[in-house]
């Protein structure tokens, strides 16, 4: 009878099942456990600043968007004598440009959103005709607003007219242009210009998903006088001067 392998004989089978069951039994040694959790954390790590960084990237990108929809409405209104605004969609965060039938002057601190202007909406029209029925008597015909082509502000799929949306992710936080008694939150909101270079003093806000935090927030301040935008971060609110006239353009009031 020849005599069995030793456990610890070179090349036995016994060797490698007892070398198997000894590293199974071990399991991950503290440092190996450590070293899991670093690559997790730097993944992970390197996941979130990719995303916050893409999100600060689209935040920019839109805030553009809006700051070449001021200058197009602009000289839009100079260009063809006729007032011109832009419509902030809240539910879609969308914007568009429209140009109005019959000239207009916006009614300051106007209770209906639209300035004196025609309603669009649902909310807009019973607003209108609540302002009606308190004022009474006849009034002046509101002008009426109707979607224009727009180059540079393409909505999706290459068209030239329609809602232009916002990047994803990028939503308005809250819109005040001058004939607005304070910021608006949903619904609509409208921005105004007018033939010879005039449009409202205005602050739109974007931010990332609707946050409220500063460093996810930038704030456009629209120059009455010569429509530029000022980009700031951060919340910034509209600032009317005390003594109710316009600020030079060296200052802008902002």
């Amino acid at each position: 009878m020849s005599p069995r392998p030793a456990p610890d004989a070179p090349n036995g089978r016994g060797t490698r099942l007892g070398r198997v069951a000894r590293v199974a039994r071990r399991g991950l040694t503290l440092i190996e456990v450590l070293i899991v959790l670093a690559i997790i954390g730097i993944m992970t790590g390197g996941i979130i600043a990719g995303s916050s960084q893409l999100s600060g990237a689209r935040l920019k990108h839109s805030s553009a968007l809006v700051a070449s929809a001021v200058r197009v409405a602009y000289t839009r209104a100079t260009a063809r004598s006729k007032s011109v605004r832009i419509v902030f969609d809240f539910d879609n965060d969308t914007l568009w440009i429209e140009e109005a039938d019959l000239p207009m002057l916006v009614q300051s601190k106007d209770a209906t959103a639209t300035g004196g202007a025609s309603a669009a909406t649902d909310a807009e029209r019973a607003a209108v005709d609540e302002s009606d029925r308190i004022l009474k008597g006849p009034r002046a015909p509101r002008p009426k607003f109707t979607i224009v082509d727009s180059p540079g502000l393409a909505a999706s799929k290459g068209a030239k007219k329609g809602p232009t949306p916002l990047d994803g992710g990028i939503k308005f936080r809250q819109i005040q242009a001058q004939h607005d008694d304070s910021p608006r939150t949903q619904g609509r909101a409208y921005l105004y210009f007018w033939p010879g270079g005039m449009t409202e003093r205005a602050s739109i806000q974007l931010s990332i998903g609707g946050s409220k935090e500063a460093s996810q927030t930038l704030s456009l301040l629209v120059s009455p006088l010569t429509g530029k935008v000022f980009v700031k971060s951060g919340s910034v609110d509209m600032k009317v001067p005390a003594d109710d006239k316009e600020a030079s353009d060296r200052t802008e009031g902002f």
